[in-house]
């Protein structure tokens, strides 16, 4: 339902955690600790496990964790409806990152329903836009290359650290406006946010994140420049400027959704093509097809997930859902739904075109898509142009760390 952003109240429907705190309407049937995110098999190997899902869960199922209770859905049909009737799974409170409640925000745009929605969209939109994010392309592929410099000689190089997160990462902050020397600090802060799965630590780094943005923000209003943080700082949408409430949940969600997901996204790919070299043939021997390249290693490898709230009661498959109720749309497993792509842990760069929900879909669609896209491809062009063929470096062990941004936690690469 429409919200007022610039006074923002905590959302009055409950969180519930653990076993005991089921609601009454829930079947038992239905009831799962998936360990989803959290648990040993899910750690093991994250996407097979979400492909999985199918085989051994309902579509719908009422998930209990220590992160919350809430109903998961698995196919692809029910992600492309309910992300795209916000008037039933609003998106109202759904976001897990834990707020003061005496000094409460909006996480803006993605927790703003229509049809308030969209003039905050439309601040960022021509930066985030298809032909916005073109502007980027030279930066990207200059950033990339003074990245592999830095370690192409030395015929090896710890991934996560040295290319994969400081690409994306980098690229953000000049967007934003934000000082390039802070990169690691704002990295650790979105990983105890995202990673931690303690809600202590969570809020912990939630209030460092708040001290330094109403700084920064501070700062852009007194001194504008190009950069995001400047330009929600001084938007008046309808002529009418922004509360300090707007402005701050603006940059804090883009803050936060900026540091994390096309790290993690690389970081999917490039362990998948290390290990898959008749992959990495094939992309050099179909340059023309790389936008199909990509789309395709963005279903295989989705990172994150979509949640929701129900704003009204509400049947699906002949599950009775009720208003308050939270959702989550498991996206990897979504884009893992055999019914829509078959054989769907097979990369295929040939697929027939279907809407992949790396992205989620609707009003609520990832702002960063365009650039996600964009970065993934100049990536994949930039180091294969200069690293033909790479392996994981001989006694690599992957592991994956807890959270809702999936992706090896390091690994070393060798030429």
């Amino acid at each position: 339902m429409p919200i007022d952003a610039a006074n923002p109240v905590p959302p009055a429907f409950p969180r519930h955690v653990g076993m005991d705190q089921v609601p009454d309407h829930v079947p038992p049937e239905l009831i799962r600790q998936s360990g989803l995110t959290v648990g040993p098999e899910f750690l093991a190997g994250p996407h097979d496990f979400m492909a999985a899902l199918h085989e051994k869960q309902p579509p719908i199922y009422y998930d209990v964790s220590p992160m919350g209770n809430m109903w998961h859905m698995l196919k692809h049909e029910d992600a492309l409806f309910g992300l795209r009737h916000p008037e039933i799974f609003s998106n109202e409170g759904a976001t897990p990152f834990p707020r003061d409640p005496d000094d409460y925000f909006y996480f803006i745009p993605i927790e703003i329903d229509p049809p308030h929605h969209r003039k905050y969209r439309n601040i960022v939109d021509p930066v985030f836009s298809p032909k916005g994010v073109l502007k980027l392309e030279e930066q990207i592929r200059r950033r990339s290359n003074d990245l592999i410099d830095g370690f192409i000689d030395k015929g090896e190089c710890e991934f996560t650290e040295e290319f994969g997160r400081p690409l994306p990462v980098s690229v953000f902050l000049d967007i934003m406006g934000l000082p390039q020397d802070m990169r690691d600090t704002f990295v650790s802060w979105a990983m105890q946010l995202l990673h931690s799965n303690d809600r202590a630590i969570m809020g912990q780094a939630m209030q460092s994140i708040t001290v330094y943005l109403k700084e920064a923000i501070a700062e852009k209003k007194a001194n504008p420049d190009d950069g995001v943080v400047s330009l929600i700082a001084h938007a008046a949408p309808d002529g009418v400027p922004l509360s300090d409430k707007e402005i701050f949940g603006f940059v804090c969600f883009l803050f936060i959704g900026g540091l994390d997901t096309v790290f993690a996204t690389l970081n999917n790919i490039w362990l998948y093509l290390a290990q898959n070299p008749d992959k990495v043939q094939e992309i050099h021997e179909r340059p023309q097809d790389i936008d199909k390249v990509v789309e395709e290693l963005l279903r295989r490898w989705s990172v994150t997930f979509s949640g929701r709230v129900l704003d009204q009661d509400y049947e699906m498959r002949g599950v009775k859902m009720k208003k308050g109720d939270r959702v989550t749309f498991i996206l990897p497993a979504c884009n893992f739904d055999p019914e829509v792509f078959p054989n769907p842990l097979e990369v295929d760069f040939d697929r027939p075109r279907r809407t992949i929900l790396a992205f989620t879909v609707g009003v609520h669609s990832c702002m960063g898509a365009h650039l996600a896209r964009l970065e993934v491809k100049i990536a994949l062009q930039e180091w294969l142009k200069r690293i033909p063929s790479f392996k994981l470096k001989p006694g690599t062990h992957i592991e994956y760390r807890p959270g809702g941004v999936i992706g090896p936690e390091n690994f070393s690469l060798v030429w």
